[in-house]
C-alpha cells in the first residue's frame, strides 16, 4: 500500500522541485537590488576566503607590529598622509601598533562572517529539530518543547551573551565561543516558525497519505515536511545572518567578544573609539565594511523572501519602481477614459 501511494508521486515531486528552483532563480534575477546585493555578498565571502592570498600579495600580515610607522611623539598616530597609506600598506596602518589595516580588515571579515554564518547554521538546525519534533510529537512533547522555546525567546540575547562570555576562561577560542553563544541562545524564533509551518503542513492530504501508508515520523519529516519548510526557513535564515553579524560586532565592541590580536570588525571598532579624530580611517573602514555587509545581506534576504513568495510585495520596493508603476497605471486609466469618451461621442 505504501509503495502504491508514494511511488507514482516521486518523479512528479522531483520535477516540481526542479521547476520550483528554476522559478525561484528567475524571480530573484529579475530583482536588480537583490542581484547587486548577492554580488556584494559573494565578493565579501570571496575576500574572506582569500584573505591569506590577498595579504600575501600586499606582503603584510595582521599581527606584525611596525613601530617605525607610528609617531610616538604624537601619541601613536600613523606617520604619513591618510593614516600611512603606501605601496606596502594599501589602507594604512593601525594607530599605536602599526599593524597593517588592510590585512586586519580582510582577516576580520573571516571572523565576522564566519561567526555569523556558523551561528545561523546552529540556529536553523536547532529550530528545525525542536519545531518539527514539537509539531509531530503533539501532546506533552509539544507542551514541553513549546515551553522551552518560550523561555529561550524570552531570554535577553545581549545580557545572556555578556554573562556567558564574561565567565568563560580566556583560553577558550573566542570566535568559537561567540558562535556557540549566539547560536545556542537565539534559536527560539526559528523553532516557533518551523512548528507553526509544520502544523499547517500536517493537515495537507499528501502528509496524511504518507501517514496512512505506514511511514514513520522521521521519514515523513524528511520526505514530506522539509521541502515545504524550505521557503520559510531560508527566508528567516537570510534575516538572521545580518542580525548575527551585528551581534558579534556589538559583543566585540563591548569587550567580551573576539579579543586582540585576533582581528574582527567589532574588535577594530572597539580600539578605534579613541582615534576617530586623529586617525578617522581606522574607524571608518570597519564601520563601512559592517554597514555594507549588513545592508547587502538585508536586501538579499528581502529579495529571497519575495522570490520564494511572489505574492508578498518587497519591503524595499519603494521609489522609482513604484512611481513608474503608478505612472503607468495612471496613463492606462487616462487612455481608457479618453477612449470611452470618444466612443460615447
Amino acid at each position: 500500500m505504501s509503495e502504491a501511494l508514494v511511488a507514482p508521486q516521486a518523479p512528479e515531486a522531483s520535477a516540481s522541485g526542479a521547476s520550483g528552483a528554476r522559478q525561484f532563480w528567475r524571480r530573484l534575477r529579475t530583482q536588480r537590488a537583490a542581484t547587486v546585493a548577492a554580488g556584494v555578498v559573494a565578493l565579501l565571502v570571496l575576500v574572506a576566503l582569500a584573505a591569506p592570498l590577498l595579504t600575501a600579495l600586499e606582503g603584510q600580515d595582521p599581527f606584525t607590529y611596525h613601530p617605525a610607522l607610528i609617531d610616538s611623539a604624537r601619541g601613536g598616530v600613523p606617520v604619513g598622509s591618510l593614516g600611512g597609506v603606501s605601496a606596502d600598506h594599501w589602507l594604512g596602518v593601525e594607530p599605536q601598533t602599526g599593524r597593517d589595516l588592510f590585512a586586519r580588515l580582510v582577516y576580520g571579515a573571516r571572523v565576522s562572517l564566519g561567526v555569523a554564518f556558523a551561528a545561523t547554521v546552529i540556529q536553523v538546525l536547532l529550530g528545525l529539530v525542536v519545531g518539527v519534533a514539537a509539531a509531530l510529537g503533539g501532546g506533552w512533547i509539544d507542551q514541553v518543547l513549546s515551553r522551552i522555546t518560550d523561555i529561550i525567546v524570552a531570554l535577553p540575547l545581549m545580557i545572556m551573551s555578556l554573562a556567558l562570555l564574561a565567565i568563560v576562561p580566556q583560553s577558550f577560542p573566542r570566535p568559537v565561543l561567540v558562535t556557540l553563544v549566539i547560536g545556542l541562545i537565539a534559536w527560539g524564533s526559528m523553532a516557533k516558525i518551523v512548528r507553526a509551518q509544520t502544523l499547517t503542513l500536517k493537515g495537507l492530504d499528501y502528509v496524511a497519505a504518507a501517514r496512512l501508508s505506514g511511514w514513520g515520523a522521521w521519514r515523513i519529516a524528511r520526505r514530506e515536511l522539509l521541502p515545504g519548510l524550505a521557503a520559510p526557513v531560508i527566508t528567516y535564515a537570510s534575516i538572521l545572518v545580518p542580525v548575527n553579524i551585528s551581534t558579534e560586532a556589538a559583543l566585540s565592541f563591548l569587550g567580551v567578544g573576539v579579543k586582540p590580536p585576533t582581528p574582527s570588525w567589532g574588535q577594530m571598532l572597539t580600539a578605534a573609539d579613541v582615534w576617530y579624530q586623529a586617525a578617522p580611517q581606522y574607524l571608518l573602514l570597519p564601520a563601512g565594511a559592517l554597514f555594507v555587509t549588513v545592508l547587502a545581506l538585508t536586501v538579499l534576504g528581502d529579495g529571497v523572501r519575495t522570490a520564494l513568495d511572489p505574492r508578498a510585495a518587497s519591503r524595499l520596493g519603494v521609489g522609482t519602481g513604484r512611481r513608474r508603476a503608478a505612472l503607468a497605471a495612471g496613463k492606462a486609466k487616462a487612455t481608457a477614459g479618453a477612449t470611452a469618451k470618444e466612443g460615447s461621442a
